[in-house]
C-alpha cells in the first residue's frame, strides 16, 4: 500500500511532561487515552492482569492490540487486593490527570474515588467517563453507543424516513464522548494550573450527543429544521447535500449549499433545467434528486471526482478505509501511516512549534510494571513480594 510509513516512537508534542493515569477499559475512555498520548502525554494505564487466550469473536475484538491502546505504558495489578490500591494512589500523586470509565461506583468501591486520590493530590484532574452520567435514573444502567445517541436524540435524525440509520459508533461513543472527555481534561488541567487545585470532570455521552446537535436546535427554533428524517436540507433531503449512486455501484458525496458552490455543481455536471435555480425550495427537492441521481448513474465514481477534482463545487469521492488510506491528499498530508501494526491514522491536529510523531505501539500487559514500581519507591524486596502475592504482575 503506497502511503506514508514511520517507525512508531515516543511522541513529542504539546503534552510532553503531562502524566496521565488511565484505567483499563473499553471505548471512548482508551479513546481520550490514545488523544492525550497522541499530542506527547504519558499515559500510564492501570491493567487487569492478562488471563489465558480465549478464541471468543469479543474478546478477540478487543484484545490489547489496538490502535486505539497506541503510546501506553502497562501497569499490572490486581486492584481487588488494597496493596495494588496503594500502588495507583502513589502514582496519583505524581500525576496530572486520571481518567476512568467504569460505572458509577466502581471507582470508589475500589478505594480509587475522587475523594482518596484527591487527598493524595489536591491538583488531581479526576476525569469520569460514562454513558448516562455520574447521576440521573439512568447512571446505573448498561448501554452502548447506540442507546446514548438514541436518548440524546441524535439517532433520531440520522437514516431514511423508514427508520434511523446506525452511524457506526462515532457520535456517542468517541465524538460525544472521548472528545467531550478530553475538551474537559484539558479545561480542567487549565484551571488547576491557574487555581492550584483539581476538579472532577464527570463527562457522559448522553451530554455530550447532545451537545453534538445544538446547531440543529438552533435551526428548529427558528423554524427551519422540521424534527423528522429527511425533511431538511442536512439530513439528505436536500438534492445538494447527500450521496449519489455512480455507473459502476460506487458513490459521490455532494455538499453544494452555497450558491456559487451549487452554481458549480450545476455547470460541471450539465444541468440546465430552470427547476434546479429555486434551489431552496424544499418541494421540488425530490424532483431534483431524481434528476441528479440519473446524471450520476451515467459515469464512474472516479470520473466523476476527476471531473470535479479542483473546483468549488463540493463533490468528491466516496472512499473505503482502505481507498482513503491512499488518496493524493491523504498521503500529502500523511494522514494516514503505515506502521508493523497496519495502516493507522496519524496523530491529529497539527502543531508548529511543538510537532506529534506517532507514539509506540500498544504494550504488552504489565510491560512497564517493575520499572513503575521502582520508581513509586518500593525497594526490590517489596516487589518481588507483591509479585508473589499475585497483586502485580510483570510478563
Amino acid at each position: 500500500m503506497n502511503i506514508h510509513t514511520t517507525t512508531p516512537h515516543r511522541a513529542g508534542g504539546p503534552l510532553a511532561g503531562l502524566t496521565v493515569v488511565e484505567m483499563a477499559g473499553l471505548g471512548p475512555a482508551p479513546f481520550t487515552g490514545m488523544l492525550l498520548a497522541d499530542l506527547g502525554a504519558t499515559v500510564v494505564r492501570i491493567d487487569r492482569p492478562a488471563g489465558p487466550p480465549s478464541d471468543h469473536p469479543l474478546d478477540t475484538l478487543l484484545r490489547n492490540d489496538g490502535i486505539v491502546d497506541r503510546g501506553r505504558q502497562s501497569i499490572a495489578l490486581n486492584l481487588k487486593d488494597p496493596r495494588a490500591t496503594e500502588v495507583v494512589l502513589r502514582l496519583v500523586a505524581q500525576a496530572d490527570v486520571l481518567i476512568e470509565g467504569y460505572r458509577p461506583g466502581v471507582m470508589e468501591k475500589l478505594g480509587l474515588g475522587p475523594q482518596p486520590c484527591l487527598a493524595r493530590n489536591p491538583r488531581l484532574v479526576y476525569g469520569r467517563m460514562t454513558g448516562w452520567g455520574q447521576d440521573g435514573p439512568l447512571a446505573p444502567s448498561a448501554g452502548h453507543d447506540i442507546n446514548y445517541i438514541a436518548l440524546s436524540g441524535a439517532l433520531h435524525g440520522i437514516g431514511p424516513r423508514e427508520r434511523p440509520a446506525v452511524p457506526l459508533n462515532l457520535i456517542g461513543d468517541y465524538g460525544g464522548g472521548g472528545m467531550l472527555l478530553m475538551v474537559g481534561v484539558l479545561a480542567a488541567l487549565q484551571h488547576a494550573a491557574r487555581h492550584g487545585v483539581g476538579q472532577v470532570v464527570d463527562a457522559a455521552m448522553t451530554d455530550g450527543s447532545a451537545l453534538l446537535l445544538a446547531a440543529q436546535h438552533g435551526f428548529m427554533a427558528k423554524g427551519h429544521w422540521h424534527d423528522r428524517r429527511e425533511s431538511n436540507f442536512l439530513d439528505g433531503a436536500a438534492h445538494f447535500y447527500g450521496t449519489y449512486t455512480c455507473a459502476d455501484g460506487k458513490h459521490v458525496a455532494v455538499g453544494a449549499i452555497e450558491p456559487a458552490f451549487y452554481r458549480q455543481l450545476l455547470t460541471l455536471a450539465g444541468l440546465d433545467d430552470p427547476a434546479f435555480d429555486d434551489q431552496w425550495n424544499a418541494g421540488a427537492w425530490p424532483h431534483l434528486r431524481q434528476q441528479l441521481e440519473r446524471v450520476f448513474r451515467q459515469r464512474s465514481r472516479d470520473e466523476w471526482a476527476a471531473l470535479f477534482e479542483g473546483s468549488d463545487a463540493c463533490v468528491t469521492p466516496v472512499l473505503s478505509l482502505q481507498e482513503a488510506a491512499t488518496h493524493p491528499h491523504n498521503r500529502a498530508r500523511a494522514t494516514f501511516v503505515g506502521t508493523p501494526q497496519g495502516v493507522q491514522p496519524a496523530p491529529a491536529p497539527r502543531f508548529d512549534r511543538t510537532p506529534t510523531a506517532l507514539p509506540a505501539a500498544a504494550p504488552e500487559i504489565g510491560s512497564a510494571t517493575l520499572p513503575w514500581l521502582a520508581q513509586l519507591g518500593y525497594a526490590a524486596d517489596d516487589i518481588q513480594a507483591l509479585r508473589a502475592a499475585r497483586v502485580a504482575f510483570a510478563p
